[in-house]
C-alpha cells in the first residue's frame, strides 16, 4: 500500500520536509508515521535492533531512542512564540529540565506537526553509547570465531555510535552456549540481545508460536517450548533476522567467512513461487542461500527447503563430458562442435512431422523460446515433465517446476503440462516418431521407456546428470544449473525475473542456451541472437505478453505478464 496523500510538516536536524500522515506497517496497512519511518524518508538512518519493516513494532531494544521537541503550548491552550514569531519548540536537552520532553524511541513514536527530530544531537549521542553500553555489558567477546561476524550490527553500532571505554566492572553473566534450538538451528544466549525478531517472525508470520523469553532480568534468554524443538520450514530466516550471532544455521555454522564470498542475485529454482535470493560462492562452490527482497515476491523471506537445495549443483553424476556415439560403437568424449556438427547432420534427415521435443520446465526462458525455434523447424511434438508436490499458504508452491509458465508462454508445453508425453511414447512405438531431443529430464522415468528409445533412429540429450535416457543417446551435451548461467524464470504469478550467473560450470559443460545459439543457427540457417540478452529482447518482440519488456527494463525485481486481454487487444492492428 502506497503512503498517504495527506502529509505533515516536520524537522529533521534542522531540515523543513513534509512527511506523509500514514505509512503501511508491517502488514500494509496504513497507521500513522513513525520518526524512524520520517527519518528514513529524509535520508538519516537511526540505528535499530529490534525493529524491522516487515515485524510488528516490539519497541523493546531502546537503541532507536532519539531526541525531540514539540511546539509549547501556554495555558491557555495556545501555541507559544518565540521572540521571531515562530514556535516555541520543547526540546529534550541534558540535563533534562522540567516539563520537557525525554528521548523517544523512533521506531513507535509517531510524528505530529512541527515537530522537531534531532537524530544526529548530543543528547541523541549519549543515548545511544548508553544503551551500546547495556546490550554490551554481558555480550561475549568471540568476534573472530562468530558466524554473524561481517555482518553483524553490533559490530557496526559499537563502531559507529559506541563509546572507547566501559564503566562495568562487575563479572559478566554468562547463558547458555550452543543450544540445539532445532533440526537446522544453534543458539549461543550469550550473544542475543533480546530483539525478539525470531520470536515475532515465527509467531505472527509463521503462526508457530514456539519460540519465547525465560528467566527474569538479565538472565532473560531465548527458548523453545519445553519439551518441543524450533522445527518449521521458515526457521532459517530467524538467523537473516539475528542482528547479531545469536541463532546460526547448523548448515553454515563455522563454513565460511561472508568477505570471502562472492554475491549473485538469483532467483531460487526449487518450486514456481521464485523467491529472490543471493547465492553466496566461492571458487566454484555455493556455501548459501540468503533470500533478497522483493515486494512482489517473497518480501524478505524464503523457506528452509528452497534455502539449503544447493547442493545437487555440485553432485558426483555432473555430465562434464560431450559425448557422441557414432556408427554403434559407445558413447565417446568429443568436442562441443563435433558433436553439434553430428546432431545436425542426423536431424537433417528426420522428415518434417517425424521428431519430438522433450523440454524442462527448469530451463531458462530463453532457452524455453530457442527449443521453440527448433521445434517449429522440425515441425516437432512438445512437451514438459510436470512436478506436482505440496505448498503451503506463505511461499511454497506445488509446483516444483521453476518455469513451466515459461514453457506455456513460449509454447513448448501443453496447457496441462505433461499431457503429451503419452502421444509422444505411442509415436514412437508405432514408428511415426523417428527422433528425440531431451532437454533436461530423464524420460525413461515419465513414460518413455528404454525399449522405446531404442526403436529411435536419434536420440540428443542435454543434461546436467547421467541417467538412463543420457547413456542411450548419440549425442550428450553437458548442460548448466541455474547458478552457472543467466535467464529468466516465469513465477507462477506471472511475474518474469532475471537470474545471473555467479561461475563456470565444470568441464566442458555450457549454459544450454550457449548450446542452442549454435545448433539452432546450423540447423535452421536462420540468425540467432548471440548474447542472452539478445534473445530475450527477440522474445518479447514475438510473445505480446511480454509487449513493451527488454532485458534492461527486467531490472533487479522483474516486470509482470501483460494480462491475456490485454495482450490480445494490444496486437490488434
Amino acid at each position: 500500500m502506497a503512503p498517504s496523500a495527506e502529509t505533515i510538516r516536520i524537522k529533521i536536524d534542522g531540515r523543513e520536509l513534509d512527511v506523509p500522515k500514514l505509512m503501511p506497517d508491517w502488514q500494509g496497512k496504513l497507521q500513522p508515521t513513525t520518526m524512524l519511518q520520517a527519518c528514513r524518508l529524509a535520508g538519516v538512518e537511526v540505528p535499530h535492533y529490534c525493529y524491522h519493516p516487515r515485524l510488528p513494532v516490539a519497541g523493546n531494544c531502546r537503541m532507536c531512542l532519539v531526541e525531540f521537541g514539540t511546539p509549547m503550548v501556554g495555558p491557555d491552550r495556545k501555541p507559544v512564540l518565540a521572540e521571531d514569531g515562530s514556535p516555541k519548540i520543547a526540546r529534550s536537552v541534558l540535563p533534562y529540565e522540567p516539563g520537557t520532553p525525554r528521548g523517544a524511541i523512533a521506531c513507535a513514536t509517531p510524528i505530529s506537526p512541527g515537530m522537531e527530530i534531532y537524530p544526529n544531537s548530543a543528547a541523541t549521542r549519549q543515548m545511544r553509547e548508553a544503551v551500546l553500553e547495556s546490550l554490551l555489558i554481558n555480550h561475549p567477546l568471540d568476534c573472530p570465531v562468530c558466524d554473524q561476524a561481517g555482518e553483524c550490527k553490533l559490530q557496526e553500532y559499537s563502531v559507529e555510535h559506541g563509546q572507547a571505554a566501559s564503566t562495568f566492572v562487575e563479572t559478566k553473566v554468562h547463558k547458555p552456549k550452543a543450544v540445539d534450538l532445532g533440526p537446522r538451528i544453534m543458539l549461543d544466549d550469550e550473544r542475543c540481545v533480546l530483539c525478539t525478531r525470531c520470536i515475532r517472525f515465527t509467531r505472527d508470520l509463521v503462526g508457530d508460536d514456539r519460540l519465547g523469553i525465560v528467566n527474569r532480568g538479565s538472565y532473560n534468554s531465548i527458548a523453545a517450548y519445553p519439551g518441543s524443538r524450533f522445527e518449521n520450514n521458515y526457521t532459517l530466516n530467524t538467523v537473516d533476522l539475528c542482528p547479531v550471532g545469536a541463532l546460526t544455521s547448523k548448515d553454515f555454522r563455522f563454513q565460511m567467512r561472508v568477505w570471502f564470498l562472492k554475491e549473485t542475485k538469483s532467483v531460487c529454482p526449487s518450486c514456481a513461487t521464485g523467491c529472490n535470493i543471493t547465492i553466496w560462492s566461492r571458487e566454484g562452490r555455493i556455501h548459501r542461500y540468503t533470500p533478497r527482497d522483493n515486494d512482489a515476491v517473497n518480501a524478505s523471506w524464503m523457506c528452509d527447503q528452497g534455502r539449503l537445495n544447493f547442493r545437487w549443483v555440485a553432485r558426483a553424476d555432473r555430465l562434464t563430458e560431450v559425448r557422441v556415439a557414432r556408427d554403434g560403437a559407445p558413447l565417446q568424449r568429443t568436442t562441443g562442435p563435433s558433436a553439434l556438427q553430428e546432431a545436425v547432420a542426423r536431424l537433417g534427415r528426420v522428415p518434417k512431422g517425424a521428431l519430438a521435443l522433450v523440454a524442462s520446465a527448469r530451463l531458462a526462458t530463453e532457452e524455453l523460446w530457442l527449443l521453440r525455434r527448433l521445434a517449429a523447424h522440425f515441425e516437432a511434438v512438445t512437451d514438459v515433465v510436470d512436478r506436482p508436490g505440496t505448498g503451503d499458504a506463505l511461499l511454497v508452491s506445488a509446483d516444483k517446476n521453476p518455469n513451466l509458465n515459461g514453457a506455456r508462454l513460449t509454447g513448448i508445453a501443453a496447457d496441462a503440462p505433461g499431457s503429451r508425453l503419452a502421444a509422444i511414447a505411442q509415436g514412437i512405438s508405432a514408428g511415426r516418431i523417428r527422433a528425440l531431443i531431451v532437454f533436461g529430464e530423464d524420460v525413461t522415468r515419465h513414460g518413455i521407456g528404454a525399449e522405446l528409445l531404442a526403436k529411435l533412429d536419434t536420440l540428443v540429450v542435454c543434461d546436467l546428470f547421467e541417467s538412463e535416457t543420457a547413456r542411450r543417446a548419440q549425442v550428450v551435451l553437458p548442460g548448466a544449473a541455474p547458478a552457472e548461467k543467466r535467464g529468466t524464470f516465469v513465477n507462477t504469478k506471472g511475474r518474469v525475473q532475471r537470474f545471473w550467473k555467479a561461475f563456470d560450470a565444470p568441464g566442458d559443460a555450457r549454459p544450454e542456451l550457449e548450446w542452442l545459439q549454435d545448433w539452432v543457427a546450423a540447423q535452421t540457417g536462420a540468425p540467432v541472437p548471440a548474447t542472452v540478452e539478445g534473445v530475450f529482447d527477440e522474445m518479447a518482440r514475438g510473445l505480446p505478453a511480454m509487449a513493451g519488456m527488454s532485458w534492461a527494463k527486467l531490472g533487479d525485481l522483474g516486470l509482470p505478464l501483460i494480462p491475456p486481454a490485454a495482450a490480445a487487444e494490444g496486437s490488434k492492428p
